[in-house]
């Protein structure tokens, strides 16, 4: 017996589906627990605490630009150990190929690290 194969447009209207599916279900679940739930206003419930304790210092504080630079060498770093992870799984099934993909991919990060170095970010202010 020969099974009949889904083509583009019925994998379309599956997506479509699911995808509508999944918003009815939230849509569904958030009515539920606003329907069910109780709001009671409290004085002190919108306002920061700490431990319990209400806070002395503003909650909004602003951090100084110069941490952007140490925020951005950072993800730099993160992605590269993201990256290398699956990278080291599959070198040995690609071999040179993937070798020379990971050079390249490190020798772009390694021109972001100087660019920052460059620029003063991993100067110590």
């Amino acid at each position: 017996m020969k099974h009949p194969t889904m083509t583009t447009s019925d994998n379309g209207i599956v997506l479509l589906i699911l995808s509508l599916a999944c918003v009815g279900v939230v849509a569904g679940l958030y009515g539920f627990a606003r329907a069910i739930g109780r709001t009671r206003p409290e004085p002190g419930k919108d306002v920061p605490a700490s431990a319990g304790q209400m806070s002395r210092d503003p909650v909004w504080v602003r951090y100084h630009a110069r941490y952007l630079g140490y925020a951005l060498l950072f993800l730099a770093f993160d992605m590269e150990m993201a990256f290398m992870y699956p990278w080291a799984v599959v070198y040995k099934q690609e071999g040179v190929v993937a070798l020379l993909d990971m050079g390249v991919f490190l020798g772009i990060l390694f021109l972001g690290l100087l660019y920052g170095w460059s620029q003063g970010a991993l100067r110590r202010q």
